[in-house]
Parts: structure tokens; C-alpha cells; sequence
């Protein structure tokens, strides 16, 4: 009887081979595994193990998201979420909040800056090391549900109970835009989402209203997005008839795009900031600028990704991004740097002592030209004109111990209790100089609250990292009240060498680069 078993067995398999000899090789093994397979497996268990693992052998930038979490993948380039509208800080195990967006769903259900949540729905949040991740979680949610908060605020007695209604929240694709000196304007932005070229002429055309005669775009840790905005965004600074970037698939069909000369800041005197972060669009809109002798380029190599990928849908809601071409500068360059050693590369960078010297730098010897006939390389990313490297300066014992108990974001938030009426009143970055102009001991005062919690001053070590840790310390509160990264970026200004070195160079447009 086992005989005859086993014999029909192998009469289903091989017919089953036989009918299916002409499927491609995977298809055919996964119905093998799918039906014979000693435990049971679904094609659908399959396929979500053997796309990964196929789109992983192709580039490093070809891949596969599941539908639970595709949503979060496209948040930042789709530039909203579903959510309460604050951002918090858990620096001292308690969930405060730092910034309520304006007329936002917290906003209006009457959740204030420095607002402690310490209950969301009912569960206790405070003092319990719960995950960040897992406390956004909590508070983000379909758009028209509740959720309901148990606020801690300074000078109440009790408890407050508040029930916020979620809404969109917009992501905002810049996170500065201020003019930072008289004349200069200083924009940094994040990402290139749907929305990035429209915020950023508004705020343009706004900032040439304060006064802008020169721009500092900064690129750095952007990591990129979609295509078109940097297009858009270049045509912004370009005369026409500039080619912005060119495509190539794998039939070497190219796509080739140029300025159309409607920009109207294409005679602004700009400089553009990047770093090892900067990839993709920030590198292509950087390439742009360098290959036409637009502007000059500074801070370190950027990341070096040279590729396009267009996302496909599955019909369960996921979806795989595919590499489908290759993308080069106008000058003719690949920034593409090599697959193999991707995951070391940045580690790689700080062992040669690229960070810190611009000889240090790895690219293709191969020359490639501007527009007015400078030579630049291609291989691993958009070199700077002007190179900046990694700033130590104020790194002493004192700084890395009071960094690492994570003292100066959590005096910050003490400093915030103790002048929350101030720190409302502030709506931009030149309120906030006011504010700071009237506290000249900001200093002093975080060395006692140091000393407080076990971290005693170093005079030698003090001495050398004041300013480095003063600015942190008026930066991170700058960022807390509405002047927001504004706010950041006005002060740390003072100890960014690459922001500084930007300003001076677009200060003097006939510098020589």
C-alpha cells in the first residue's frame, strides 16, 4: 500500500513538472514549495520572503515594502500624516511637549508648550522608559478619531484632562527659512516631498520681501526624494537653456531636462551647503548648481546615489521601489558611488580622514567639466567647491560627559518651566534675541545645574567648550518656542563652520571659487 502511495506521489510531482516546465524558475520552485513542501506555506508567506532577497542582489536602493508599512515610508515625501499636532521630547523620561503647531488639533483642544503628558488614554506614560516610537504610536491615528490626554502643566494643582481629535498634520520640507545676516537668507531643507518646491519659493518671495540679496541653501542630511521637485527647484535659479540632469534607462533612452528661464531668483548670488547625508535629489539640484557655475558648493562629499527608482504597487496595499534608470550630472558625471562597500562607507569615510581633509576624498580620476571649464570628478558623490570639514572644537571631557548624561537638552527643558511666559511671547527669531539679550547668565546657570547632577566644572575643559555648549544651549531653546528651527539655526550659526563659511562666501559673489 505504501508502495502504490508513494508511486501516485510521484506520478502528481512529475506531472506537475511536466506541465509546468515552461513557468520561469521562480514561479515554478514557489508552486513546488507551495504544494509539496513538508509544512504548509501560502504563495503569498513566500513571496514576501523571495522579493526582498531578489531586489537585494539588483542595487542598494532597490526594495520591498510590506503594506503595513508603506504609509510610513511615504509620509515624509507625501508631507502629511494623520496625528495631534505636537513635538515632544522624552529627554527626561516624561513625554513634554516642546511645540504645539499652530491651530492644530492640540492647539485647539487646548494643549500648551511645556505640557507634560503623562497619561494617553488612560495608560500611564510617565516615568515608565516606554519606547518613543511606541508613545507616537499612541498618539497618532486615523484623522476624526480621539484620543484623550492626561496633561501635567506647571503652576496646576492637578491633573488636566484634555481630548484632542486627530487631523492631518503637515510636514513641513523646510525647517528654516530666516534671513541670517542683513542681506543673507538662510533656508534649510529637509527633504524633496511633494510640496518642497511650492514651500520653498513662498518663502523665496517672502524672505526677498525682509531684504534677501544673497541665499544659503542648505542640503545637509537631506536624503533626497522625488525627482521632479529638484527639477522644479532648479529651474527656480536657472537662466534658460541650462541642463539640469539627464536619464538613462536600460535601453539608453535618455531624458534630458532644462532650465526654461522662468525662475525668478536666477541672478540671486547663492551658496549651497551639503554633507555626506545629501543624497539623490539634493545631489542632483547640488550638481545643477555646481556643472552651470550657479553657486558655489560647500561642506563635505555628499553621499553619492546616482540612481532613480519609481514605486510599483501590489494589489495588497505594498509595494517595491525599482531601480529604472541611472541619472548624471549636466557635466556628464555618474555621482553613483560603488555598490560594494556601501555599508562601510561612511565609517570608511572618518578612517581615511575624509571628515576632516578634503585630500583625503576617494573619487574616479576621470575629468568631467563645467560650464565655465572648471574640472570636477564624479564616483561616489558631488565634491564641494569649498570644503569644510568635521568641526572638534569645545569636544573636551566636560562637554562629552554633560552630552552624555544628556544635561543639556534636560536643562533646557528646566530653563523652559522657569520662563514659560517668556518663551511664549516669543513668535520669531528677532523676539527671541530680545529674550536672550536679557539673559546674559544662561551660561553660569546650566554649570550649577550640571554640578547639581553629578558633572563638576573643569576650568581648562570649560573654558574651551563655553561656546560650543552656550550655543547648543540657546539653540535647543530657540527650537522650543514658536521661533522653532528658526530659532535653532539663528544660533547655532555661531558654531557651524560650514553655515558660516556659506555666509562669507555669498557675501562676496566675485570670490574666487
Amino acid at each position: 500500500m505504501k508502495k502504490v502511495i508513494f508511486s501516485a506521489l510521484c506520478v502528481l510531482f512529475f506531472s506537475c513538472v511536466q506541465r509546468r516546465a515552461d513557468e520561469g524558475k521562480l514561479d515554478f520552485t514557489m508552486r513546488l514549495i507551495e504544494q509539496f513542501y513538508v509544512e504548509p506555506l501560502t504563495a503569498d508567506s513566500l513571496a514576501e520572503l523571495a522579493i526582498p532577497a531578489v531586489l537585494a542582489e539588483l542595487d542598494p536602493h532597490s526594495q520591498y515594502i510590506p503594506a503595513r508599512d508603506l504609509q510610513a515610508a511615504n509620509e515624509s515625501l507625501e508631507g502629511e500624516f494623520d496625528g495631534i499636532g505636537v513635538m515632544f521630547n522624552m529627554a527626561t523620561d516624561t513625554v513634554v511637549v516642546l511645540n504645539v503647531i499652530p491651530q492644530g488639533p492640540s492647539d485647539k483642544a487646548g494643549v500648551q508648550n511645556g505640557d507634560r503628558i503623562v497619561r494617553i488614554d488612560d495608560s500611564l506614560v510617565a516615568g515608565r522608559k516606554i519606547n518613543q516610537n511606541a508613545v507616537v504610536k499612541r498618539l497618532r491615528g486615523p484623522r476624526g478619531t480621539q484620543v484623550k490626554l492626561g496633561i501635567e502643566r506647571v503652576g496646576a494643582g492637578s491633573e488636566i484632562p484634555i481630548v484632542v481629535t486627530r487631523d492631518a498634520i503637515p510636514l513641513n520640507a523646510l525647517d528654516a527659512a530666516f534671513m541670517v545676516e542683513p542681506g543673507v537668507a538662510f533656508v534649510k531643507l529637509s527633504t524633496f516631498s511633494r510640496v518642497s518646491a511650492e514651500e520653498l519659493h513662498k518663502a523665496l518671495v517672502e524672505l526677498r520681501e525682509q531684504g534677501m540679496e544673497r541665499l544659503v541653501l542648505d542640503l545637509r542630511g537631506n536624503s533626497g526624494g522625488y525627482l521632479d521637485q529638484a527639477i522644479v527647484m532648479a529651474n527656480m535659479f536657472l537662466p534658460k537653456g541650462d541642463l539640469i540632469v539627464y536619464t538613462v534607462d536600460r535601453d539608453g533612452r535618455q531624458m534630458r531636462e532644462y532650465s526654461k528661464g522662468k525662475g525668478a531668483f536666477t541672478e540671486l548670488p547663492m551658496a549651497v551647503i551639503i554633507d555626506e547625508g545629501s543624497a539623490s535629489s539634493s545631489e542632483i539640484l547640488a550638481g545643477a548648481v555646481q556643472d552651470n557655475d550657479r553657486g558655489t558648493i560647500v561642506g563635505r562629499r555628499s553621499f553619492g546615489k546616482g540612481l532613480v527608482q519609481r514605486e510599483i504597487p501590489y494589489g495588497d496595499g505594498s509595494a517595491i521601489r525599482l531601480t529604472i534608470a541611472r541619472y548624471y550630472t549636466p557635466s556628464g558625471r555618474s555621482i553613483q558611488k560603488p555598490f560594494d562597500d556601501y555599508d562601510m562607507d561612511l565609517y570608511n569615510r572618518y578612517v581615511d580622514g575624509e571628515m576632516f581633509a578634503a585630500d583625503s576624498t576617494r573619487q574616479d580620476t576621470v575629468n568631467y567639466f563645467t560650464k565655465g571649464g572648471r574640472i570636477v570628478h564624479g564616483g561616489g558623490g558631488i565634491m564641494p567647491d569649498r570644503f569644510v570639514g568635521v568641526d572638534t572644537v569645545g569636544m573636551t571631557g566636560y562637554y562629552r560627559r554633560v552630552n552624555g548624561q544628556n544635561l543639556i537638552a534636560r536643562f533646557t527643558l528646566d530653563w523652559g518651566d522657569r520662563h514659560r511666559e517668556e518663551m511664549n511671547a516669543v513668535k520669531d527669531v528677532t523676539d527671541l534675541r530680545k529674550m536672550f539679550a536679557r539673559h546674559t547668565g544662561l551660561m553660569d546657570e546650566f554649570v550649577s545645574y550640571a554640578a547639581r547632577n553629578g558633572v563638576k566644572p573643569d576650568g581648562r575643559d570649560l573654558e574651551k567648550s563655553r561656546t560650543i555648549i552656550e550655543t547648543q544651549l540657546r539653540a535647543l531653546i530657540g527650537r522650543n518656542t514658536a521661533a522653532d528651527y528658526n530659532g535653532f539655526w539663528d544660533n547655532y550659526f555661531a558654531i557651524d563652520p560650514a553655515m558660516r563659511e556659506a555666509v562669507n562666501i555669498v557675501k562676496n559673489e566675485k570670490e574666487e571659487r
